[in-house]
């Protein structure tokens, strides 16, 4: 059996927060507002797993309306995730990640977020990767106020 995923996550950016993707903190004047640590790439990500799977979605299983999640490690969400797809049977074939982001410049920390998202899923690396766009000036993440993030995955199991 295989299905494809799709995730998606929108933040605005402010100062005084770190722009975490992927798990890793990248350099940056301002960084995603959430909930959790605000990391749009692996809330994407988990949204795109969970829902191939047909196990529901983050805001389900970590809703923002609960203090728990508070500044949460959005590896450790990833994980609790990953584990239920796991349980169902799912392997990940790859992951397929665009995020639309003004600034910084995403290519110097690529391949050190894909090596990230990887470690975090328990998978090689040549089953993850993610580019980035810029807004071209235009909209929220053209000028820099917002980062947006698509994450496509394709995840197989044997037939029951």
């Amino acid at each position: 059996m295989i299905r494809t995923g799709l995730g998606y996550d929108f933040h605005r950016l402010v100062t005084g927060r770190p722009l975490m993707l992927g798990g890793i903190e990248i350099p940056a004047d301002k960084g995603e507002e959430g909930h959790s640590d605000g990391d749009a790439l692996l809330h994407a990500i988990t949204d795109a797993l969970l829902g191939a799977a047909a196990l529901g979605d983050i805001g389900e299983f970590f809703p923002p309306s609960d203090p728990r999640w508070k500044g949460a490690d959005s590896k450790k969400l990833l994980v609790a995730a990953w584990n239920r797809v796991l349980a169902a049977g799912w392997e990940l074939e790859n992951l397929d990640c665009v995020i639309a982001l003004q600034t910084p410049k995403f290519l110097p920390w690529r391949e050190k977020v894909c090596a990230s998202i990887a470690h975090t899923l328990g998978v090689g690396a040549d089953r993850v990767f993610v580019k980035a766009k810029t807004g071209e000036g235009i909209g929220p993440v053209g000028t820099g106020e917002a980062i947006e993030v698509w994450a496509n995955c394709l995840i197989t199991r044997e037939e029951e």
